[in-house]
């Protein structure tokens, strides 16, 4: 299988190139860098882009991602994960090859007591879900056999996340506060890649599946609060030598951003396990793994 994945330099498109090595998977990563660059924030460049390159399906995993800075740029925002990414999903259509789009839970309020589920009302509250919300949007308009995957708290041995962040900030401090009324599925980028493996798979073999388009909710099994997944990252790193961190539980208002969190991140899986047969493992063991892999190999 030859993978077409947009984005070079995050978690998830790092993730794939990763996996598919082990998995017999051919993954081309396209970004600024390629020649000519990919820049979702000019759609008119990306037919040219994307039509050029050889594959069996395009994953999009690229997207404009800060999220508190999206506030004051949510123009780019919207060009990039909304025009871009409906872009990207008008080349899927024409060259007739299956999409596999990545989404966000920032498209929900956060104001549910229970998991999100894919027909549930969206109503984002931040200029990032609002834009994430648009690129949904324009991919089903432009590509309604597309497959949309919503997932959250993104976390993996590479790029800018909360468990590089926590093991850098455990060096030096002997306590930490961490929000904990924020409740969400902590989710490994490298189980994002394998179950996007999976799930390409079965498009390909099932083109005419209809059941397999739309909006699937893909995260890690079980659920945290901040605070919870901060205690999972610092007992882990003391199996492997790190001094003790003990983390001091707060509040959303204790730690004001510029964008409003979701207070209720966590999203139902079970559609993405009767249709594709995938189901991400409990987020405790991949946050394990993550922990033990970065302190093993530093970088």
């Amino acid at each position: 299988m030859r993978m077409i994945v947009t984005g070079t330099n995050g978690q998830v498109a790092l993730a794939l190139i990763e996996r598919g090595a082990a998995q017999n998977v051919s993954v081309t990563a396209i970004g600024r860098s390629w020649r000519p660059g990919l820049d979702l924030a000019d759609p008119a460049a990306v037919a040219s882009v994307l039509g050029s390159v050889e594959g069996d399906v395009i994953i999009n995993a690229a997207a404009y991602t800060a999220v508190d800075k999206a506030e004051s740029e949510e123009e780019l925002a919207t060009r990039i994960n909304g025009e871009g990414a409906g872009a990207v999903a008008r080349v899927a259509a024409k060259r007739g090859l299956p999409l596999l789009h990545l989404s966000t839970d920032y498209v929900f309020d956060g104001s549910l007591d229970r998991p999100w589920r894919e027909d549930d009302p969206t109503g984002p509250i931040g200029a990032y879900g609002r834009s994430k919300l648009a690129g949904e949007q324009a991919v089903l308009r432009e590509n309604p056999g597309a497959t949309i995957l919503r997932t959250a708290w993104v976390y993996a041995p590479f790029g800018a996340n909360f468990v590089k962040t926590m093991l850098r900030l455990g060096e030096t401090r002997d306590e930490l506060s961490v929000v904990a009324d924020q409740h969400g599925s902590p989710t490994s980028a490298l189980d994002i890649a394998d179950a996007l493996i999976a799930i390409a798979r079965k498009r390909l073999a099932h083109p005419d599946d209809s059941a397999m388009s739309g909006v699937f909710h893909m995260t890690g099994s079980g659920e945290a609060v901040w605070a919870d997944f901060a205690e999972e990252i610092f007992a882990e790193a003391e199996k492997h030598g790190r001094k003790p961190v003990r983390v001091r539980r707060i509040t959303t208002a204790d730690y004001p951003t510029p964008a409003r969190r979701p207070a209720n991140s966590r999203l139902d899986n079970s559609k993405l396990a009767r249709v594709f047969g995938v189901a991400l493992p409990d987020w405790r063991v991949s946050t394990r793994a993550c922990v033990a892999r970065l302190l093993q190999n530093p970088a």
